[in-house]
């Protein structure tokens, strides 16, 4: 019993000491968090369970400031500043990283993810951390990812149930050579756009519609610029948190770890409640005034036949990050 209670007392006596040797090693600092959606969406909120985390674990010392809404810009504009060191951290939709890592494209291929636990298996694993520890060489750590959901369409022109119905649209698209691709397949016209300049595009009919997660479509309030939604489910998008590469490297080890345990801690949150929130999203919008459609599986099967020839375009130059990526999912789905 005594030989019990003395390991006992000498563990915490080193977790205690661990403890104080860390929180000596952290230092008074401020980080920015730039995002592009609002105050309230899954994102944001999920950004301010991370800064609320980072601070209880360094006793106050690192200090997370959130700038949601694009407020520093939008997503190249927000990467440039975080690989320079003026910003600090960026949670974006990994597939943007294709522009820095090639290999990311595999994130924007059309229906590559069945549902939300296959990817997390993904991401989460081995395939994910590969992909991320490659953004090293571009002044970039990966840290974690987080989840903006499966997208969807809308516009205001037409209600959209079936494929044919989206040749013609002009639709905003992420800017990158994938996106402007798969719209295009579909007949309609793809107009590359950052993120904060979305909703005046829309409210001015300078672009016919958008596609994005239903929580994006409400939290930004398209509902009031765009009637018809049409649930197609056509790509997932994990988001990559990620950390100044500049800034990371002149922080000691104690501070990066508070860093990467919040990180990861935080992504298990927010992805719960992008999930969660999803229905009501959905409701909201439907109270709101826009009519809501769905694809039956045939239009589904049809549209992603058409999107075959672009993932086989893109996958090419990519070839053996995609087979990576396919004998994971084949695992997952045996």
């Amino acid at each position: 019993m005594k030989r019990l209670l003395l390991k006992t007392l000498v563990a915490a006596l080193a977790v205690s000491a661990f403890g104080l040797a860390a929180a000596q090693d952290i230092r008074e600092r401020s980080f920015k968090f730039a995002l592009q959606n609002p105050k309230g969406h899954p994102l944001a909120t999920g950004a301010e369970k991370f800064a609320e985390i980072v601070a209880a674990r360094s006793g106050g010392k690192l200090k997370v400031n959130v700038f949601p809404g694009g407020t520093l810009g939008g997503d190249a504009a927000n990467v440039s500043a975080l690989q320079g060191g003026t910003i600090e951290i960026v949670a974006l939709n990994s597939g943007i990283l294709a522009a820095q890592v090639k290999d990311f494209v595999v994130y924007d291929f059309p229906f590559m993810f069945a549902n939300a636990r296959e990817a997390d298996a993904v991401v989460d694993g081995p395939f994910g951390q590969k992909l991320h520890a490659k953004l090293q060489e571009k002044g970039i750590v990966g840290l974690a990812y987080w989840e903006l959901g499966f997208r969807q369409l809308t516009n205001s022109r037409r209600p959209v149930t079936k494929v044919e119905d989206i040749a013609g649209l002009k639709l905003r698209v992420i800017p990158s050579p994938i996106n402007l691709d798969w719209v295009k397949a579909l007949g309609g016209n793809p107009t590359p756009l950052a993120f904060p300049e979305l909703y005046a595009a829309l409210e001015q009919k300078a672009v016919d519609g958008q596609e994005n997660p239903v929580s994006v479509i409400q939290a930004n309030k398209f509902a009031e610029v765009q009637k018809y939604l049409t649930l197609t489910n056509h790509q997932y998008n994990p988001q990559s948190l990620i950390f100044s590469k500049k800034v990371w490297d002149g922080l000691s080890a104690a501070e990066q770890k508070v860093l990467q345990d919040a990180a990861v801690e935080a992504a298990k949150f927010q992805r719960q409640i992008t999930r969660d929130q999803a229905g009501g999203s959905l409701e909201e919008l439907r109270k709101a005034g826009m009519q809501v459609a769905e694809f039956s599986a045939a239009e589904t099967a049809k549209l992603r036949e058409r999107m075959k020839p672009v993932i086989e375009k893109h996958g090419q130059p990519v070839a053996e990050t995609v087979k990576e990526l396919q004998a994971e999912l084949d695992k997952l789905r045996k």
